[in-house]
């Protein structure tokens, strides 16, 4: 693997924002994932549970509903009162509609996907026509006394549920009139309680509602005659949400101690055709809040407070007991908050509202393998960037010199000259920038520091070439054949000749800088692109996709090289194809052009081109051996992927020069520690 000397690095202080909505589309097999701070991620279940989408957070948008309708189109609404739709093309919001009903608590699309409910602050609930182009107001149902705080459709969409404060109301759509109002016990393990609120409610086929609500009840009412039929305490704290699967043959509900309790519907005796729900499993994967649930063909996934995406499998569902049935925590966007100058060994760390440039620390200590080198003058933090107006930052970018730092909000792109003087720095903004820079989904400046690469969500890239504090306009490659595809990812080669972009389906295009032209698309792959980057003196295009393949592709030749097609002939290893977390960065070594280095969360490795491919029975997290050993029994062992699992959760990690790399953790403990504290449980004996 060769010796390297690394900046461990744990000062990059990052906290995901809480989840507060997640939505399951069974048609797409997709995944939408709503923020506290009004981010939207779309994950790709079928890609490996990839996150292929994401729209910046807003500090006006709370998002508090989260719905897909027909045509795969994607609402959210939240406590600003608006109804958004978000087109997953240009990776944008498309347009936002006022309800007029105050905040909006609640959201639901008819089951035949034409209908929007919204349930407001005001105690209405609106109805909208979803048309082709946009929403359309139709009419309101009665109003209520108190808020609307969930919202379910019968699967025929003729009637509607809403949950409030100490009721449960059934609409008839055609009429809007309310047909019966269901009130809620408020007792609460045996004490009166002074509200009690329906977070959740679910209407199933037979005409049962299900409701769950602040005194931790899961109670089952008949609609017909609005009567209570069954009720369940399972929890000291709110059940905060539910997800019913498409079936009906079960649910799944999320409480505020963090426990996710799964519900089955059971024959009473193995002859009987009489069936009754039974709670079967809690699963205690959370340590805050479950704000969030949904229930896929094959899983359960719930997220919360504590910032993670929990996918359970369903064992019973999933016919290959290999990887599929492991359980996944997503914690970390899979995509790259840090860039690195390598000249002068800084880091700028990317956050929500502001950016963060620190330089690395250095020692003059020197030590065995393993040694850990007390520091000899400590990592300075150089500079805090704060944004100004309520946007996310959605992209970030320091220069391989050092001397220029851009970034980008959804609606303004900045880009800044550092200057140094010993240990002072001087930021100077160019001003200026032209209308078509508004917005950049991804933004890379050239190997010398000369040129800039923009791709905005319109699909086209643009080329700036930098000088002494100002830019000039070079170029821009328009998206192929008329599509609005967004570039996420771009790759530049170091002799600044071939620029790479992959969109946000399958295909990489790679670009001639020199010539300003289209020179080559890389054949599409069914798996989303997580990474990718160009290798130098070769001009190899490496590139890693979310099912755990990596290619490799020769730009000059147009063709995937001997390499490439060597490793897919014989293919990966099993253990290396069933790892979890995507590979989220690509370098190369370089004095070792046989080199590979990559990573991702949990792993960093070096694929060595010169040495043979593991096969099955072969150890693939291959412990180095003993020094005392032949060079015979050394040779046979070693394969060409050498894995150091030491890092962890690893951010980041790249060469700085030929014999130093830097790698940023980031402890999941170290996030616990700033969320807010849990609900204590009394645990027997304390």
């Amino acid at each position: 693997m060769g010796e390297f000397k690394v900046h461990r690095v744990r000062f990059f202080n990052y906290v995901p924002s809480g989840i507060r909505c997640v939505a399951y589309n069974n048609q797409s097999n997709r995944l939408a994932v709503s923020r506290t701070d009004g981010t939207v991620e779309i994950y790709n279940l079928s890609a490996n549970y990839f996150q292929e989408k994401f729209f910046p957070g807003h500090e006006s948008r709370a998002t508090e509903a989260l719905c897909w309708a027909k045509g795969q189109r994607l609402f959210s609404a939240g406590l600003n009162g608006e109804i958004i739709e978000y087109d997953l093309q240009a990776l944008n919001i498309k347009y936002a509609v006022d309800a007029f009903g105050g905040p909006i608590w609640s959201m639901a699309v008819s089951p035949h996907g034409s209908q929007l409910l919204v349930g407001c602050e005001d105690g209405s609930v609106k109805l909208f026509q979803i048309t082709p182009e946009k929403i359309q107001f139709e009419r309101n149902f009665d109003r209520q006394k108190s808020r609307i705080l969930s919202l379910s459709w019968h699967p025929s969409g003729t009637h509607v549920a809403a949950g409030s404060i100490d009721y449960i109301s059934v609409f008839d759509v055609k009429s809007g009139s309310a047909v019966h109002k269901m009130l809620v016990d408020r007792q609460y393990m045996g004490v009166s309680k002074r509200k009690c609120i329906i977070w959740g409610v679910a209407f199933l086929s037979d005409g049962t509602v299900i409701s769950v609500d602040s005194a931790g009840k899961v109670q089952f009412w008949d609609s017909a005659t609005g009567t209570l039929v069954k009720n369940h305490l399972i929890a000291n704290a709110d059940v905060q949400s539910i997800a019913v699967s498409d079936q009906e043959d079960s649910f799944v509900v999320g409480t505020a101690e963090g426990t996710v309790f799964h519900f089955q519907l059971v024959s009473v005796t193995s002859n009987s055709s009489e069936k009754q729900w039974v709670r079967t499993k809690p699963f205690q994967h959370h340590t805050h809040d479950v704000r969030a649930v949904a229930h896929s063909p094959t899983a359960l996934i719930s997220g919360g407070t504590d910032t993670h995406l929990v996918i359970r499998p369903l064992m019973e569902k999933v016919e290959v007991k290999n990887y599929d049935a492991a359980l996944r925590k997503i914690t970390f966007p899979h995509r790259r908050l840090i860039s690195c100058s390598k000249k002068r060994q800084l880091l700028l760390f990317q956050f929500a509202h502001h950016l963060e440039l620190w330089r690395l620390g250095s020692t003059v200590a020197t030590g065995k393998n393993g040694d850990t080198l007390p520091l000899s003058k400590n990592a300075d933090h150089l500079l805090h960037l704060r944004t100004k107006g309520p946007e996310n930052i959605i992209c970030s970018c320091i220069s391989p010199c050092g001397s220029w730092i851009a970034y980008s909000t959804t609606s303004r792109f900045f880009l800044y000259r550092l200057n140094y003087e010993h240990d002072n720095i001087s930021l100077q903004r160019v001003s200026k920038m032209p209308a078509f820079l508004r917005s950049a989904l991804q933004i890379l400046f050239s190997e010398d520091s000369t040129k800039l690469f923009v791709a905005s969500n319109q699909g086209s890239l643009h080329v700036i070439r930098l000088m002494e504090g100002s830019f000039k306009h070079l170029h821009t490659f328009q998206p192929q054949s008329g599509t609005v595809e967004s570039m996420c990812l771009l790759a530049v080669s170091p002799d600044g000749n071939w620029l790479a972009a992959s969109g946000t389906s399958a295909g990489v295009h790679v670009y001639s800088i020199k010539h300003l032209k289209l020179h080559c698309t890389v054949p599409s792959y069914n798996f989303p692109v997580t990474a990718l980057a160009i290798a130098p003196n070769t001009n190899n295009l490496v590139i890693a996709h979310s099912d755990q393949q990596v290619f490799e592709y020769s730009i000059p030749d147009k063709q995937y090289t001997e390499w490439s097609r060597t490793i897919q002939k014989q293919g990966f290893h099993y253990l290396w194809l069933q790892r979890d977390t995507p590979i989220t960065h690509i370098s190369f070594h370089p004095k070792r052009p046989m080199h590979i280095l990559l990573h991702d969360a949990y792993m960093f490795c070096i694929i060595d081109k010169s040495l043979p491919l593991p096969n099955d029975k072969t150890l693939l997290y291959n412990p180095l051996p003993p020094t005392n050993e032949s060079d015979v029994i050394r040779r046979r062992t070693a394969h060409a992927f050498k894995i150091s699992k030491i890092y962890k959760p690893l951010l980041f990690m790249d060469l700085l020069d030929e014999r130093t790399l830097v790698a940023v953790e980031r402890p999941l403990d170290d996030i616990i520690a700033q969320l807010p504290p849990p609900i204590k449980k009394k645990k027997f004996g304390t």
